[in-house]
């Protein structure tokens, strides 16, 4: 199965095409360039360098969060319209799940953690078991602290992926609970790691139509909270 994966939910923008879990292609930028500028040459030039066209894919696969609410939303919006011609199946990747996946065969827990402003995180926990991951806690938001507690439960050492790395990395030092960092080529989101989370929902039989496909926020955009904050005043 030749799968098309898009990842552009924070600052890197990727896109990678694979068969059968091996990486054909991949491209990444990390410029902070806007994603709707570059999202699009991108796949088109990955897809020309690899000899392919999306007559030879199968599956559409993108990061569809959480993460930045305007590149989720370019990522998705992106992999419905490359998918609805040709009525491709479409793969809604957890960001988070995607991040873990390029550290899984270092057989250990794996804290996939994004920036979300407002002292909090975006965050998930796995086991990295080679060619498995299984889950050890669901995406959502939550404070630094409370993450924090939870991964000095489990008293292994965790390694933190993701934009909220650095962040996290010092909070969990400061309470004792061992952690690195990995190099960079692990450490931050790639499309690649969206076609592995992609092969485990394919096999999971869980993938969808492109009109069916849809963001997961897992929190409300800024101006969403902000006119709650001023209906409550009212």
């Amino acid at each position: 199965m030749k799968i098309l994966a898009l990842e552009t939910s924070a600052v890197c923008a990727s896109a990678a095409l694979t068969e059968d879990r091996e990486l054909i292609a991949q491209s990444f930028l990390r410029t902070g360039l806007t994603h709707s500028v570059t999202l699009m040459p991108m796949i088109a030039d990955l897809l020309k360098n690899a000899g392919s066209g999306m007559e030879e894919v199968d599956t559409v696969a993108v990061a569809a969060g959480p993460g930045s609410f305007t590149g989720v939303r370019i990522g998705v919006a992106a992999a419905k319209g490359l998918a609805w011609p040709r009525e491709l199946p479409c793969a809604p990747c957890s960001t988070l799940e995607s991040m873990a996946w390029p550290c899984a065969h270092m057989h250990m827990e794996i804290c996939a953690v994004m920036d979300a402003r407002r002292n909090q995180v975006y965050a998930a926990r796995f086991l990295g078991q080679g060619d498995t991951l299984t889950r050890l806690s669901e995406d959502r938001a939550t404070g630094v602290e409370l993450l924090a507690e939870e991964a000095k439960k489990s008293g292994k050492t965790q390694i933190l992926v993701g934009d909220g790395a650095e962040l996290c990395y010092n909070a969990f030092i400061q309470l004792g609970i061992p952690a690195v960092i990995p190099p960079s080529h692990l450490r931050w989101q790639s499309a690649y790691g969206v076609a592995l989370a992609a092969c485990r929902l394919a096999e999971a039989g869980e993938l969808v139509s492109a009109a069916a496909m849809a963001p997961s926020y897992h929190r409300l955009s800024q101006a969403e909270r902000e006119r709650l904050e001023r209906l409550s005043r009212s």
